[in-house]
């Protein structure tokens, strides 16, 4: 066997994969995109849970888009206090963030609140019995139906199925918003932590019909309106709503509410 015949290839594959080679080196030097340093720094600094709150697709991108485009860094709802400082630290702004956020379920409708129209035996999931005719089972057509919707689709846990309705942990709670989206009617809303007077209703019926589908309910008496000195509560579409900038946790609204859909405590502001 003539030993060219083997060498002549391998040596002309090596050289070609060396020319090549050298070809993508000075390719990717030719056109690499520059990256900011700083962008995987600020990246390992965030949480990680690629939750979508903050309104890119990922951490990923939101460490770029606060980098290159000034985003406020505290569009991540996830992000401790203390990331974001050394975050503000690295790039030199402003570390003071936003009041925090948590999930509010707006319905006391529990099983023992609440009626129903008929038992509902499909799909265990909000969205798919909120399809069928009347919206639930639930004769509050407003209420939280309790099948878990939000629950599967928080990352942190924060929810769980009590008594036929969604709580929520606001210890573990980051607003990061997935089960307000989740949530067919509605009824989470995200609202400031530090304010503990709230209202736990969702529905726009009047109060007989409210006081039909559950005890519980916001029967639109406008008493709480009334007994507030702070011009603090709304009331709009037969429910009344907290305006937080102005509530001063006085509790004359808690007090005053006959069904009781309005709780909260006294907290100490700065004067």
């Amino acid at each position: 066997m003539d030993i060219t015949s083997i060498v002549y290839p391998i040596v002309s594959i090596g050289g070609l994969g060396i020319l090549f080679g050298a070809g993508l080196g000075y390719a990717s030097k030719k056109f690499a995109v520059e990256v900011d340093e700083r962008i995987p720094k600020v990246r390992d600094l965030l949480p990680g849970a690629n939750c979508g709150g903050c309104g890119f697709a990922g951490c990923d991108a939101f460490a770029t888009a606060v980098v290159e485009e000034g985003v406020d860094i505290c569009s991540c709802p996830v992000n401790s206090d203390e990331s974001a400082g050394k975050i503000a630290a690295l790039l030199g702004v402003d570390p003071s963030c936003s009041i925090k956020r948590v999930a509010l379920v707006k319905c006391k409708g529990t099983c023992s609140n609440s009626q129903n129209k008929y038992d509902y035996y499909g799909i265990m999931d909000c969205n798919d019995a909120a399809a069928i005719p009347g919206g639930g089972a639930k004769a509050c057509s407003y209420g939280c139906l309790g099948l878990g919707s939000c629950k599967k689709v928080c990352p942190f846990d924060a929810i769980r199925i009590e008594d036929g309705i969604a709580v929520i942990d606001e210890d573990k709670c980051t607003a990061c918003g997935n089960c307000v989206d989740a949530c067919p009617k509605a009824v989470i809303e995200l609202v400031p932590k530090q304010n503990k007077v709230r209202v736990l209703c969702n529905s726009n019926d009047k109060g007989k019909e409210v006081k039909e589908a559950c005890s519980v309910g916001c029967i639109g008496c406008k008493l709480c309106v009334k007994s507030c000195e702070y011009d603090a509560i709304d009331f709009e579409d037969n429910l009344a709503h907290i305006n937080y900038e102005k509530c001063s946790h006085c509790m004359a609204c808690v007090e005053k509410c006959p069904t009781k859909i309005i709780e909260g405590q006294h907290v100490l502001t700065e004067a």
